[in-house]
């Protein structure tokens, strides 16, 4: 029986599975969707008076839900974009990728690496998104958050955030706290374009391209990434389920004497190992264990192929970090936010 406020319906015992690109979750003790301010707002009300907890739910891209959810979950719907000279804000239920191709469509250069990459704008600073070279906090201007307590408002800069790498406050100190309502990138007129990270100056090369445009690129890293990442409506992953390990060049240096083919990049100081590589090289990429395995085409990436529970993901990444704990004396940590 869901109940009424206004124009917010609110249902329960909802499952949340069908929320999620892993397709895997139990249901919520209540849920509604929300499209506007105020009824995030009406959602915080009620919440306050009924005592509930709430939970925010995006695009569901980044996430494993292993048991039911207590309180009210708010599927966030809100949805435009607005420009003001080089600034460009989205509000954070837009999809990611539409933000990105609509500053590349006028003409506004510095987001196009992180183009494809799945999810609404209001989960990008949560965990300071990247691709290829490029991070959130390499465009970000601010960003508006709610206090889901309280229903006040507040402007966050960049120093606020504490980014760091897939890392934020919003995932530490105000984890919970906060929904992001709007997000502004400070972009640029004037492209300087970041070529050298993965795959891409080797895709532009085969295409004959020697001076690209941001249109060009963005068509390039979604080539890339359609190789390697299955598409979440197709097979259901989570995106990449484990943080590349970053260790110190001593580190580095002793596991490059035993492995001469190690991957690595360069990281404030310190070697980035892709997780990737050590996943495939502890023997992981494109097996499977019943329902779940680590994707054929890239290792990085959990997939469920079908009728997967929660206790069966948890079990193939337990094993997956062991083997590389034994292997390589690197200890993975997940990306995604487990529930």
């Amino acid at each position: 029986m869901p109940y009424n406020l206004s124009m917010l319906e609110i249902k329960r015992q909802i499952a949340l599975a069908p929320y999620t690109t892993l397709k895997i979750g139990s249901k919520a003790d209540f849920f509604t969707i929300i499209k506007t301010k105020a009824d995030l707002l009406e959602a915080i009300a009620w919440a306050r008076k009924n005592r509930q907890p709430l939970l925010v739910l995006g695009g569901g891209s980044n996430l494993l839900l292993t048991k039911p959810i207590k309180g009210l979950v708010i599927k966030n719907e809100i949805k435009g974009l607005s420009r003001k000279k080089n600034l460009l804000t989205a509000l954070s239920g837009e999809l990611w990728s539409r933000l990105v191709y609509e500053a590349v469509k006028q003409g506004l250069s510095g987001a196009e690496n992180l183009f494809f990459i799945p999810g609404t704008v209001g989960a990008a600073p949560m965990q300071n998104i990247g691709a290829y070279g490029v991070e959130l906090k390499d465009i970000f201007y601010s960003l508006t958050a709610i206090d889901l307590k309280t229903g006040q408002e507040k402007t966050f800069d960049l120093a606020d955030c504490d980014f760091a790498y897939r890392q934020s406050i919003f995932k530490s100190k105000f984890k919970g706290r906060y929904f992001i309502y709007s997000v502004t990138l400070k972009l640029s007129r004037r492209p300087k374009f970041k070529l050298d990270y993965g795959q891409v100056r080797e895709e532009l090369r085969a295409q004959g391209i020697k001076k690209p445009t941001a249109a060009a690129l963005i068509k390039v890293i979604e080539k890339i990434r359609n190789s390697k990442l299955p598409n979440p409506a197709v097979l259901a992953n989570a995106g990449s389920f484990f943080k590349n390990p970053v260790v110190n060049r001593s580190r580095f240096q002793s596991l490059a004497k035993l492995y001469p083919d190690l991957k690595s990049f360069p990281e404030e100081g310190k070697i980035k190992i892709p997780a990737g590589w050590l996943i495939e090289k502890a023997g992981f990429k494109g097996k499977r264990f019943g329902p779940v395995g680590m994707y054929e085409k890239q290792a990085l990436i959990l997939v469920n192929y079908g009728g997967a529970q929660a206790r069966q993901v948890l079990a193939l990444v337990k094993k997956v970090k062991a083997k590389v704990k034994k292997m390589f004396g690197i200890e993975l940590e997940e990306e995604v936010n487990i529930i």
